[in-house]
C-alpha cells in the first residue's frame, strides 16, 4: 500500500486527494504518512525545519470527522507546510530560521494557521527559509538558516540556485514533500523561489491576507501567499486565506475586493480578450536561454489570442530606489513581535537578537549580521524624515508613476515579467500582486558570485494592479493549461 501511495502522490493535487479520501481509497493519515516518509527520504534537501509531532493524530481526527459529519471542504485532511516565520500555537516552534528563537512557541495561531485549521488542513510542519527572511546579512546565501542549514533545489541539489527566502516552501512542494505550502514575500520571496523550483507561487495584494502572527520585515510590503504545483490549488488556498482580520488593519482595505472562492476565475477563455504588456526594461539582465523562454511565452500568448503590446515602459524605470522603508519598518515591527514573546525566550528586541548572536557566533553568525545591525541603527519610531520620504516615494512611483500608469496608458490587463528578482521589486514596493507559472527549463546558465549555476527551472510572472488576483489567476491558468511545462524532479519521482 505504501509503495502504491508513494507513486500516486507524485504531483497529486487537492482535488485528486479529496476524491480518493471521499471514495474511501485513502485517508488523511495515509497522506501524512507517505509525506513523512518522503520528507525523511529526502531530508538532504533541508527543505523542512521541523515536523509537527501531532500531525498523525490530527489526520486521524479529521478522518473520523469526515466519516461522521462529512468534509469541511477542499482542504479537509490535506497536509500543508508553513514557512518558519508563521506562528502556530501547537508543538512546533516559530523561529524565522534563527537560533535565537529556536525554543519559541507562539502564544496563539497566526491568521494563516487559524484559517487553515478551520478549513480542515493538517499542518504537517515548518519549511526552512533564508534566516530572518534574508534581512540578516548581505552575504547570506539564499535558503540558509542557522537552524535549518542550506535548502537545496531538488532539480539540482547543491548545483542549481534555490531562491529565497521562501526556499524551503518552494523546494518541498517541488519535491512532493507536502500537498502545498504557505510562503511569505516582501520582495520576490515567493515568486523567485517558486520560479527556481518550477512551481506556482502567488503573492497577493498586501491586505488580502492578514499578516497577524507572521514575523515581519515590512508592514508596507509583507504578505503571505500560496505555493503550489497548480494554479487551481493556489486559487483554492487564496480563497481560504483571504479575509478581514482586526489584528491587521491593512485587511480592511480588502472589503468588497476579495473573494472566498477564487476557483471561479479558472477561466482559460479570458486570454482571448486579454491585453498584456511586455516591459522590456525588466528583461535586460536575462541570459540568452531565459530570454528565449520569455520570447516563447510571448509567442504562446499571441497564439492563444491575447493582444500583446511590446514593448511598454513604466515611468519609474530609472528611479533610484533605496531600502529605507524596509530598514526602518523591520526594527519597528520585529521589536513589536519580539516584545510579545514569553519571558522564557532569550530575546525581546532586535538589539537583544544582535547581542545573542554575538554571544553564539559559532552557531548563529556563519554569514554575520550586517543587515540586523544596519536596521538597529534606526530609531524604530517610523517618524524619521528619510523613512517618510522613502515611503512616499515608494507609493507614488511604484503605483501612479509605475504599474498603474503603464496599465492605464495601454489599457492593459497585466504585465508579463521574467521569474527572477527583476520586476518583483516594483510590485513589492506597490504592495501589488504577482503570480508565477513554470515556463521552461534552461539547460545552460552562468555561475553566480555564490557559486550557483543559474540554469534549471524558470517561470513567467503575471503582474497587475491592487486586487487584480482574479485577472492574474485567469491568465496564469490559461498559460498553464496551454503549456503544462511543470514536471517533478526526476531523481525524486520514485
Amino acid at each position: 500500500m505504501q509503495d502504491l501511495l508513494d507513486k500516486w502522490i507524485i504531483e497529486a493535487d487537492f482535488n485528486s486527494m479529496q476524491t480518493a479520501m471521499e471514495s474511501g481509497n485513502m485517508t488523511s493519515e495515509n497522506l501524512v504518512n507517505v509525506y513523512l516518509d518522503r520528507i525523511q527520504r529526502y531530508s538532504g534537501l533541508n527543505a523542512i525545519i521541523e515536523i509537527n509531532p501531532d500531525a498523525i493524530d490530527i489526520a486521524r481526527a479529521l478522518d473520523k470527522e469526515r466519516a461522521c459529519t462529512g468534509s469541511r471542504g477542499p482542504l479537509h485532511g490535506i497536509p500543508l507546510l508553513l514557512k518558519d516565520n508563521i506562528d502556530t500555537h501547537d508543538n512546533m516552534h516559530t523561529s524565522a530560521g534563527a537560533v535565537a528563537l529556536a525554543d519559541s512557541y507562539a502564544v496563539e495561531d497566526s491568521w494563516v494557521a487559524a484559517q487553515l485549521r478551520s478549513a480542515g488542513a493538517v499542518l504537517l510542519g515548518k519549511a526552512n527559509m533564508t534566516e530572518w527572511a534574508n534581512f540578516m546579512s548581505s552575504t547570506m546565501w539564499a535558503g540558509y538558516s542557522s537552524r535549518g542549514g542550506l535548502t537545496l533545489n531538488p532539480y539540482g541539489p547543491g548545483e542549481f540556485f534555490v531562491g529565497g527566502s521562501s526556499s524551503g516552501s518552494a523546494a518541498a512542494i517541488a519535491a512532493n514533500l507536502a500537498a502545498a505550502a504557505i510562503g511569505t514575500e516582501t520582495t520576490g520571496s515567493i515568486i523567485c523561489p517558486a520560479s527556481q523550483n518550477f512551481i506556482v507561487g502567488l503573492k497577493p495584494t498586501v491586505g488580502l491576507i492578514s499578516r497577524a502572527g507572521v514575523i515581519p520585515i515590512s508592514n508596507s510590503q509583507d504578505t503571505p501567499g500560496p505555493m503550489t504545483r497548480t494554479v487551481k490549488d493556489a486559487a483554492i488556498l487564496l480563497g481560504v486565506l483571504a479575509g478581514v482580520d482586526e489584528r491587521d488593519s491593512s485587511t480592511f482595505e480588502s472589503v468588497n475586493r476579495s473573494y472566498k472562492d477564487y476557483t471561479q476565475f479558472l477561466d482559460n477563455s479570458f486570454i482571448k480578450k486579454a491585453r498584456i504588456g511586455i516591459p522590456r526594461f525588466y528583461y535586460q539582465n536575462l541570459d540568452p536561454e531565459r530570454l528565449a523562454i520569455m520570447e516563447a511565452a510571448i509567442a504562446l500568448l499571441k497564439k492563444e489570442g491575447a493582444t500583446v503590446v511590446d514593448p511598454v515602459s513604466l515611468p519609474c524605470e530609472l528611479v533610484n530606489w533605496n531600502f529605507d522603508v524596509k530598514r526602518h519598518e523591520f526594527k519597528k515591527y520585529v521589536n513589536d513581535y519580539l516584545a510579545r514573546l514569553p519571558a522564557s525566550i532569550p530575546v525581546h528586541s532586535l538589539s537583544e537578537v544582535i547581542a545573542f548572536n554575538q554571544n553564539h557566533t559559532d552557531v548563529a553568525l556563519k554569514y554575520g549580521q550586517s543587515r540586523l545591525i544596519w536596521c538597529d541603527e534606526t530609531s524604530g519610531s517610523l517618524e524619521d524624515t528619510e523613512y517618510l520620504e522613502s515611503k512616499r516615494k515608494n507609493e507614488e512611483y511604484s503605483r501612479a508613476q509605475g504599474i498603474d500608469a503603464v496599465l492605464k496608458q495601454h489599457d492593459l490587463d497585466a504585465l508579463l515579467l521574467p521569474g527572477n528578482y527583476d520586476g518583483t521589486d516594483i510590485a513589492g514596493r506597490a504592495g501589488y500582486p504577482l503570480i508565477t507559472v513554470p515556463a521552461g527549463f534552461a539547460s545552460v546558465g552562468s555561475t553566480t558570485s555564490e557559486g550557483w549555476i543559474t540554469k534549471g527551472p524558470f517561470g513567467v510572472v503575471f503582474s497587475g494592479s491592487a486586487y487584480s488576483e482574479p485577472v492574474l489567476i485567469k491568465l496564469a491558468y490559461a498559460y498553464e493549461q496551454a503549456t503544462k511545462y511543470r514536471f517533478p524532479p526526476l531523481v525524486l519521482s520514485q
